[in-house]
């Protein structure tokens, strides 16, 4: 319906150059003008806020309704695929000790409930506008332990505000935006999904090698201190306490480099 109700109006070739006054409306779509005439491309709040009659689309997918002149033209039906490895990374997560995943979407809640079911999550909450998802973070936030962390994961430029509000803010490095990657903790530059697991593993065995180099060094020195002190350690234990333990310490620090 779209794509007869353009050509009727402006015929089958579109000049960008009568494109004018594009504004976009956040949460809701884009309105713009052409050839001389209104042009509503957005979600039904739109259709709602400009008190356009519409003819509601029930399939699944996003749906993006057209209005020209204040009159209804016809909708569009963008339906995504879940990304390969989704599942397996839901699954993966949850083993790695994630207690609880949450799914955030401005898509319509036929959609989300569609992909939560598939994958697996918890929960979710759909037809959320930007700052609708700070919201809800915020929630997580109040609702966890002191000890627990919250994670988000996102790639658009909506996203980069809850990158920022929450514990830890996980990017996608290729399709992503400039935004989310740089209001985000974690990067992940070829897009893997299932790399968010691993995340999780690298961190906790790093954590866990820092602490094992504090309380060996620390203790060496300590021992060295205390047997100088008593004139039993001589020249070659304080060596081994300052060279030596850094050496040993960034040797054990390299296992980071090997993911088990």
């Amino acid at each position: 319906p779209i794509a007869e109700s353009i050509k009727n109006a402006y015929g089958e070739k579109i000049d960008t150059s009568k494109l004018q006054n594009v504004e976009e409306i956040a949460g809701h779509g884009i309105h713009a003008q052409f050839a001389g005439k209104d042009v509503f491309v957005g979600n039904e709040k739109l259709m709602n806020k400009q008190n356009i009659s519409y003819e509601k689309c029930d399939a699944i997918g996003t749906i993006i309704y057209v209005a020209i002149d204040g009159k209804f033209a016809g909708s569009l039906v963008i339906s995504d695929e879940i990304k390969e490895g989704a599942k397996e990374a839901i699954a993966d997560m949850k083993h790695v000790g994630v207690k609880k995943t949450v799914m955030l979407s401005g898509d319509q809640k036929e959609i989300v409930e569609k992909v939560t079911n598939e994958l697996g999550i918890d929960e979710y909450h759909a037809q959320l506008l930007p700052a609708d998802k700070v919201d809800r973070v915020e929630k997580l936030l109040e609702q966890k332990n002191e000890k627990d962390k919250v994670a988000f994961v996102g790639d658009g430029i909506n996203d980069a505000p809850v990158l920022t509000r929450a514990d830890i803010g996980i990017a996608m490095g290729s399709m992503g935006s400039d935004a989310a990657i740089e209001a985000a903790d974690v990067v992940l530059m070829d897009d893997d999904v299932t790399k968010i697991a691993s995340v999780v593993k690298i961190s906790r065995k790093t954590l866990s090698i820092v602490k094992q180099n504090i309380v060996f060094a620390l203790g060496v020195k300590a021992l060295v201190l205390i047997l100088g002190a008593f004139g039993v350690a001589n020249m070659w234990e304080a060596v081994f306490a300052d060279v030596g333990v850094s050496v040993i310490a960034i040797l054990n620090s390299m296992r980071t480099l090997k993911e088990e």
